[in-house]
Order: C-alpha cells, then structure tokens, then sequence
C-alpha cells in the first residue's frame, strides 16, 4: 500500500531524529486541540443548561429533543459546503472566521431568555445558526494534520484532536454546572462564547499552512513531507495556482462525491462515523439529563460526575492514536493499525447498556466511563480519512465523512428524546446506543477493507471499489 511505503524514513523510527526536525507542527496540533474543545463545549452547552432551561421555560423532553438536533441539521447540511470552502479559500481562513462565528452565535444564545414566548423558536434558530458554523471544524482538523503530520504520526495528531471533545466536558462540566447553580444558565452561553471569540483572534497568529510558516525548519518541513504529509494542500498563493481553485474546478470536484461513496473503503469508513456519533451525540446531548432525571443527581453533581466518563474518553482517544501509530511503526500493515483499536474500543462501548441493570451510582459512572473509554479509543475516524481521502478533495470527503456524522447528531437526539416521553425510562436508550456500537464494530470489519488513499478516475489510477 502506498501509505506503507516509507520505509527510508528514519526519523519517524527514531526519536531523536524526530526532535532534531523540529515541533511546529506539535504547536499547531495544540492549537486544533484547543479549538475543538471550545467547538465541543459550545455544543454541549445546551446540554449543561438544559435541565434549568426546561423549567424556566417550560420545555418538553420531546422540544428539547429538538432543540439538541438543531444544530446538527445544519451541521448536516452544511458539511458539503464546508468542505468545498476549505479547498477553495483554505483552512486558515474558512476556519477562522467559522471560530468567530459560532462564538457570537454561542453567546447570544444567552439572551433568550428575554424572549420567553418565543425562546424555542429562537433557541432553534441560533442553534442551527452554529451548526452552519461549525460545520468546517472537523473536515478543517483533518486537511491541517494531513499537511502537518506523517503517515506514521497522523494516527496520534487526530486522536488527540478528535479527543478534545472528551476534554472539553473534563475542562467546562463542571465550570457551566457551578454557572448554572450561581449566576444562572444564561451564563454558560456568554462565557464558553466569549472564551471562543478570543480564540478566534489567537488563530491567525499560530495556524499557516507548512511552506509559508514564518518558524519552520528545513529539517522539519523535509520531515513532514518525506513521511507522506501534503505540504502543499493550501500552500497556493500565486495567481495562476489560485485559478485552479476556480468554480469550474469545484464543480468538477463535487462530482466526485459519487466516487467516495462507491469506494467500498470510504463508504464503511463514513457509515462507522454514523454508528460512533452516536454515542458521542448521546453523550454531548442527554447524558447530563440521564444523570440528573433518573440518576436523581442535582444539576452541580451531574456537571462534576460528566467529566469522568469524559476523562476516560480522552485518555482512550489519546491511548488509541498512539497505539495505531506504535503498530504502524514497528511494522505492522496500516489497515490493521487503524482497525486494532477501532474494533477493540468499540466492543467496549457496548458495555453501556449493563446500567439498565445496575442502581449503585457510583458502579453507573465506572461503566459509563469504561464505555467512554473505549468510544474514545476506538474514534479514529480522522485519521482513517488523512489516510484514504483523495488530496485534491481533502475538504470536501471530510465534509461528506462528517455529514454522516451529523445525520447521527440529527437522529440520536430525537430518537432518545421520543423514548422517554414514551417510557419515561432511558433503559432504551442506552440500548439503542449500544446497538450502534455493536454496528460500527460491523462496519470496520466487514465493509472496510483496506486502508489506502484513494486515487480520482482521471488521475489514471481507478479507486478500489
């Protein structure tokens, strides 16, 4: 496989080669790893809140349901779109703007209040305003390390970053729950908001494509680029390479959706993507609510007791990168390297559902936290797309791997919304999420075959169906 044949590469093996070529990219890994945890706790920030909003509002489990899927409506909806952005104008800019954006959005979710007959309806609305946003954020992550980072490195950088969504509820549950119990959920939306707002001006400073790095070395760049990283995705500048990202070359790229989605490799990939939102969308959307309504937990418990599952969340996405990569390097085929972890994670996911049958709380938060656990280490989805997505429509299969995780963001929450205001239990619910679990478990073992990049028909080289 073509990802595999970088043998001569010496400082990937080595430690202190890799030291000797440099670590700007590990400061622009940082910076995605921040970011990401102020995008996953803009999302979560109607979760924390969700439980006072309802009685101060007067809102339905069924509405705040929908209110949870608003944003991945547009989420879903744009993620296309988002993606054609990123190859056209780069990640730098579309990124940036899209952290301002959603920010703002984040903020004025606070005054809503002052709405009170129509607070639902606005809610939804701004709700859905930041899923358009956000949606470059991720397809955005996956074209930076694609140009930042090796092969033999990629597995670690978009574990870690994609393991900022576990951090995120580590670093603010517990902060928006006390905000909640002292100053009053309008507070959790203008502080995370105001924080990304900040972020967003910190952003043009720290990220620039490799090549035109003010602080990077020939060492380094060499490094990079030798090991497999596109060091050039959004390197253009000229005004003849700026043509090429002309509108007739965009459309010619969007019609490339068809070849990713007969592609039997990318298919699995997108519809594992689909089965593991689930579990996040579960976690970012009702677990809060799970632990405050049948958990008979106060709202300030239920922010501390989040962040432990979460917790172990981002320490099996952290440990999952980095044993892809350790795999890779001692040898072993990259297909296997990516799946080991991916399968074993997520077979630990499933354990999720033997809460229906425990009452102790503190047994409740060690399976929920062994389940997170493994969703954590089994989420390589990013780098599983660095490694096969065709380079000249980087953004844009991110985009369509991320739409179907938005599709799950759209479901999950009306599904398990529907549930209880039918049962009035969650014992459904955790099953329903373990089922997904158990069929992204199918999806990387059965439809996704090898992991390899895959080529566009006119390069000359069919994809592999």
């Amino acid at each position: 496989m073509p990802a595999l044949d970088r043998q001569d590469e010496p400082a990937i093996a080595v430690p202190t080669a890799t030291a000797t070529a440099g670590r700007i990219r590990y400061l622009i890994l940082a910076m995605l790893f921040v970011v990401t945890t102020i995008n996953y706790a803009d999302r979560s920030t109607l979760s924390i809140a969700g439980d006072s909003m309802q009685k101060d509002l007067h809102i339905s489990s069924g509405e705040l349901g929908v209110l949870f899927s608003a944003f991945s409506w547009s989420y879903l909806i744009a993620q296309i779109p988002g993606g054609w952005l990123l190859d056209r104008f780069g990640s730098k800019k579309v990124y940036g703007i899209a952290i301002f954006l959603w920010s703002v959005l984040t903020m004025l979710q606070g005054a809503i209040g002052f709405f009170a007959g129509a607070a639902v309806v606005l809610l939804f609305i701004l709700r859905f305003a930041v899923g358009f946003a956000e949606a470059p954020s991720f397809p955005g992550n996956s074209r930076i390390v694609a140009a930042w980072f090796p092969t033999r490195e990629r597995g670690f950088a978009s574990a870690l970053f994609n393991s900022a969504q576990y951090f995120a509820t580590v670093a603010f549950a517990p902060l928006m729950g006390w905000l909640v119990t002292a100053m009053g959920w309008e507070h959790v939306f203008t502080v995370v908001g105001g924080v990304g707002v900040v972020l967003a001006l910190v952003w043009t400073k720290v990220i620039y494509a490799p090549r035109s790095h003010p602080r990077i070395s020939d060492g380094e760049l060499d490094h990079i680029r030798g090991g497999g990283a596109l060091v050039d995705l959004d390197a253009p500048t000229a005004e003849e390479d700026m043509s090429a990202r002309s509108a007739t070359s965009a459309r010619r790229n969007l019609r490339h959706i068809s070849t990713l989605l007969k592609n039997r490799t990318t298919l699995g990939v997108f519809v594992g993507q689909y089965f593991i939102n689930t579990i996040t969308w579960f976690f970012l959307t009702w677990f809060p609510v799970y632990l405050v309504q049948e958990r008979d937990m106060s709202i300030l418990e239920a922010g501390f007791v989040a962040s432990l599952p979460a917790l172990c969340g981002f320490v099996g996405g952290v440990l999952g990168g980095w044993l892809s990569d350790r795999l890779a390097r001692g040898g072993t085929s990259l297909t296997a390297a990516r799946k080991i972890p991916i399968v074993t994670g997520l077979l630990l996911s499933t354990t999720i559902i033997i809460c229906n049958y425990v009452t102790a709380s503190w047994l409740v938060v060690l399976i929920m936290s062994l389940a997170f656990f493994g969703k954590g280490m089994g989420a390589l989805g990013w780098a599983v797309m660095s490694d096969v997505a065709p380079k000249q429509i980087a953004g844009l299969a991110g985009g369509l791997f991320n739409t179907f995780g938005a599709v799950a963001g759209i479901v999950t929450p009306l599904v398990i919304g529907y549930i209880l205001d039918a049962t009035g239990s969650f014992d459904l619910a955790l099953a329903f999420v373990s089922a997904c679990a158990a069929m992204a478990v199918v999806s990387y073992l059965v439809i996704v075959r090898d992991i390899e990049r895959v080529e566009l028909p006119e390069q000359g080289t069919p994809s592999r169906a």
